[in-house]
């Protein structure tokens, strides 16, 4: 497909090369959108696995190649991947109004649960059932995201240099703490330099080139949408204000999240807690908690720390406030990474050596996703773990005695229901969370 200008219905793409128009209703396109941000559980692995089942093989709206190509681009911009992913797929399917449309969706819906929640939290956040809750989604989640790093690695493992670039990301990561953007280099550098060319067979057909031109137009025009509502913001209220603050440090946070969440949540919470003082270190942990247990991006998190350092210092009101300033700092920017750099990304996947470091990235990625995966299984089956140093090494080490009983049986049982019963996401959900209460109401 080449790449062209033009949207479709009428609906002009603002500024950016578009893709070729589309038969694809809108309406289908948002109600498809719509569904994988309802039922976008259990963080990027997850997301990314029901993308590729809902838009690769139950609709056939993107091929194979190009949902992994998207997919290792989007791996190398700042920001959430997942969304980033739904975003590319809806502007190569209708433009940058489709984009705008698969992107929002896939955001929206868990911004409004993470808000809900977070204003039930300043006001009921000893309150036991909502702890009983998120026991029983914790666990569906682990088992979720089990079994989409599984899939995704059926598919995106092809031969011996995947693996290799697999196990490589997962030690670089886990073992020896390297930066995610240095792991994406390297394996981008392999697979460059020593990938058989013969190994990826790219499409005949070459994309047409994109104008310079265009993308510096796109670059300045969702330059200003990210920044221009912030400086308002900052205009009304002051440089000093809670509001202000959070624009700043949202904003600076949405160009160094390379890796996602997990990459940057160390930095945010010391700057949230320690250098803000905008939260303590133990509701920090229950934001991070709330966005693991709920749909849409973990980076959602940003909507909790935005809410509860505006709600300490103005109520309910200015809370949401600080929720909304934090949710368009760190989104916006999304919009503009994926507008100015999706015409590109046919032009980087046609060539046969840019192609194969893509796909190399790609297989590094499912590494670095069975790392977040391990880091996941143990926070929800470990009250405590230790993290010790051994040389160039760092190990997390669970406290074998802090296992979580409770949480264990519910992952059991979410295993059961994704492997052999073989639920969908909302059943297993369903199921775990009921379990949870069950359990709640045997023991009081």
């Amino acid at each position: 497909m080449k790449i062209s200008s033009g949207g479709s219905d009428g609906m002009q793409p603002l500024i950016s090369d578009g893709p070729a128009p589309n038969h694809i209703a809108m309406r289908d396109l948002a109600m498809t959108f719509g569904k994988v941000g309802v039922l976008s559980f259990g963080g990027p692995a997850a997301q990314i696995a029901l993308m590729h089942q809902v838009l690769v093989e139950q609709r056939r709206w993107l091929d194979e190649r190009r949902f992994l190509g998207a997919l290792s681009f989007c791996m190398l911009l700042p920001g959430p991947e997942a969304m980033q992913l739904a975003t590319y797929a809806g502007w190569r399917l209708r433009g940058v109004a489709g984009g705008l449309i698969a992107g929002l969706l896939f955001v929206l819906p868990g911004a409004a649960l993470v808000l809900a929640l977070a204003v039930l939290y300043g006001f009921y956040s000893t309150a036991p059932a909502i702890a009983t809750l998120f026991a029983g989604l914790k666990a569906a989640v682990l088992a979720i995201v089990l079994q989409a790093l599984i899939r995704i690695a059926q598919r995106a493992m092809e031969g011996t240099m995947d693996w290799l670039a697999a196990i490589a990301g997962f030690v670089a990561i886990y073992f020896f703490d390297l930066p995610f953007p240095l792991v994406i280099v390297l394996a981008g550098l392999a697979g460059f330099l020593f990938r058989p060319v013969s190994s990826h067979n790219p499409v005949s057909e070459r994309p047409a080139p994109v104008a310079l031109s265009s993308t510096l137009k796109t670059l300045a025009v969702w330059l200003a949408v990210w920044i221009a509502p912030l400086l308002v913001v900052v205009a009304i209220f002051g440089g000093s204000h809670v509001l202000a603050q959070l624009a700043l440090f949202f904003s600076r946070l949405a160009v160094v999240t390379f890796g996602g969440a997990y990459a940057v949540l160390a930095y945010m919470a010391q700057e949230a807690v320690s250098g803000y003082g905008w939260l303590s270190a133990g509701e920090m942990l229950d934001g991070l908690a709330l966005a693991e247990t709920t749909n849409g991006p973990l980076i959602l998190v940003t909507e909790f720390v935005g809410y509860i350092a505006a709600f300490k210092q103005g109520g309910v009101w200015l809370g949401v406030l600080g929720a909304t300033v934090a949710l368009w700092a760190t989104f916006a920017p999304c919009f503009l990474w994926i507008f100015v750099g999706a015409p590109y990304i046919d032009i980087l996947t046609h060539s046969p050596r840019l192609s194969a470091a893509l796909r190399t990235i790609t297989a590094a990625v499912v590494g670095v996703i069975a790392n977040l995966s391990v880091w996941f299984a143990m926070h929800v089956l470990f009250k405590t773990i230790d993290e010790r140093h051994v040389g160039p090494l760092r190990l997390y080490v669970p406290d074998i005695a802090t296992v979580d009983w409770l949480a264990l049986a519910l992952t059991v049982l979410g295993l059961a229901s994704v492997f052999v019963l073989r639920l969908g996401i909302v059943a297993t959900l369903s199921l775990c969370a009921a379990a949870s209460f069950v359990w709640l109401q045997l023991i009081a």
